[in-house]
């Protein structure tokens, strides 16, 4: 019997994947755009209708595809990742949409995100070591820029100092760049990703979820 937590990362799967075939028209037209026809346990069912944030990130043979998400919970799960599903297949403006003939070989991943919570750090080193590599996504907001990394990506950026460059970067800032009014939140992700060859048959999951301390 699979684990609620399996569970929970194939009906978010199946939902995203869908989504993203309603939106491409790639769909027996029976299917239609409806997910009704989807049976869930009755606490998939209860999860799925509360709030919840996620990230969709899609790959073609390991390369990014897309990814957009969601920081805060402020809509039904369901409805977030289907959101998010379609957005990184359509409106992730780094690459062009993605075609109906591209969606059997994309590969689908979904993050479902923690509460986050600030990371005192009047210094950029204080920043540093406070950081958990691995564990860590960190949102970096200076004013009105804002960017973030889900911890997938200490995988390319192991080392703090570099993770932390490129987060600033992202936010169209000097790599370097600190002042007084800089503010860093964490969170952590329980993720989901389909097999190779993509598939909406089945999930693996990998968790990033240790316990949260702010003091590092």
């Amino acid at each position: 019997m699979a684990s609620p937590s399996t569970e929970l990362g194939s009906a978010l799967l199946r939902l995203a994947r869908h989504a993203i075939g309603t939106a491409l028209g790639a769909l027996p037209a029976a299917a239609g755009s409806d997910t009704n026809g989807m049976r869930f346990s009755p606490a998939v069912e209860a999860a799925l209708s509360a709030p919840g944030a996620t990230f969709v990130t899609l790959t073609q043979d390991g390369a990014l595809r897309g990814c957009i998400g969601t920081l805060q919970p402020w809509r039904p799960l369901r409805d977030d990742v289907q959101a998010n599903a379609v957005a990184a297949a359509l409106r992730d403006t780094r690459f062009v949409p993605l075609r109906r003939e591209e969606l059997a070989r994309t590969r689908i991943e979904v993050s479902l995100l923690s509460a986050t919570e600030p990371v005192p750090a009047h210094r950029r080193e204080d920043a540093l070591q406070r950081l958990r590599p691995g564990i860590d996504g960190v949102i970096f907001q200076w004013h009105d820029r804002r960017s973030t990394f889900l911890p997938q990506v200490w995988a390319q950026l192991p080392q703090p100092r570099a993770f932390l460059r490129q987060l600033v970067a992202k936010a169209g800032l000097p790599p370097d760049f600190w002042d007084d009014a800089v503010q860093l939140q964490r969170y952590t992700v329980t993720k989901w990703c389909e097999p190779e060859p993509a598939s909406a048959q089945g999930a693996t999951q990998e968790r990033s979820d240790g316990p949260i301390d702010a003091h590092g």
